[in-house]
Formats: C-alpha cells, sequence, structure tokens
C-alpha cells in the first residue's frame, strides 16, 4: 500500500495567505491560479450564489481573452475564499492582464447572466448578476493592492 502524501496546497500555511493572486502549483505546461478573494479562516466566506455567478460570467468572459485558447478550467474553491483558474500557460504577467480584463468586462456587462437558463445550467435560479459585479470589483481592488503576485507567503509550492 502505497503512503498516503499530502497535497501541495495543504502544506501551505493559510493563515499567511492574503487577497490575490498566486500560483498554487505548476504541472507540465499547466499553471493553476488561486484567485483570493478573501482571507482563509477568517470567518468571511462566499455564498453559493456568489461562487456560482461568478463562475458563470468569469469562466465565459476568459475563454473569450486574450488567453482563451489557454483555459482549461476556472471555477470556485470549496473553502469559499477564492476560485482556481487553470491555464496552459507559464506566462503569468499575460495571464494576469487577462484575468483583469475579465473582471473588467464582468464589472462593465450589461445583459443577461451567461448560462442563466434551466437547459444551460443544473441550478439556474440561484444566479445573481449583482452579486457577480461586486465579487469582481473585491478581487480587482485585492489585484491592485498585492505588492508580490504570484507567490504564497513568500514563497512558491
Amino acid at each position: 500500500m502505497q503512503p498516503i502524501k499530502p497535497i501541495a496546497s495543504f502544506t501551505v500555511d493559510h493563515d499567511l495567505i492574503t487577497e490575490g493572486i498566486y500560483i498554487s502549483r505548476i504541472d507540465g505546461d499547466v499553471t493553476t491560479y488561486d484567485l483570493r478573494t478573501r482571507r482563509p479562516n477568517m470567518g468571511d466566506y462566499m455564498d453559493n450564489c456568489t461562487m456560482h455567478s461568478v463562475e458563470h460570467m468569469f469562466a465565459t468572459y476568459v475563454r473569450s481573452s486574450s488567453i482563451g485558447e489557454d483555459v482549461i478550467y476556472f471555477g470556485p474553491m470549496g473553502c469559499q475564499t477564492g476560485f482556481y483558474l487553470l491555464v496552459r500557460s507559464q506566462d503569468h504577467e499575460r495571464t494576469l492582464a487577462a484575468v483583469y480584463e475579465t473582471l473588467d468586462r464582468i464589472i462593465a456587462h450589461d445583459g443577461p447572466m451567461f448560462g442563466a437558463e434551466r437547459r444551460a445550467c443544473g441550478n439556474y435560479k440561484n444566479l445573481d448578476l449583482a452579486c457577480a459585479k461586486e465579487e469582481a470589483r473585491r478581487m480587482r481592488d485585492a489585484l491592485r493592492r498585492q505588492t508580490t503576485p504570484f507567490i504564497y507567503g513568500g514563497q512558491m509550492v
């Protein structure tokens, strides 16, 4: 029987993580970014509607951005403090620029919520564009405050 190894993200001291964008891991040509909008374990967590709404808007817009062909996945963290973005690229500055572009597009969005239809989503009634916009503003503001993007508590995983 193989010994159980902790996954890399469980070895990071979450008390050192603040809002911002971090490289969680690099596997070959795939980079996993953590987009944190809240500090872990501080009692301020996203509700399901907010996570779901950002997922719909961000995933749609980022796949139409300059890194769209490289996007593998975008979705919420189970701990309700942020999102994962997986891209087939090591160009972190290009990814960061696309994240800003995507957030700006969500904030400026004037139209219906993407995928807010029964045939397009398994919980289509649990979507709110205002929540997505508010969370996008929060994420954009956190990125603007971040002084050292991409690095968890002073070191990469």
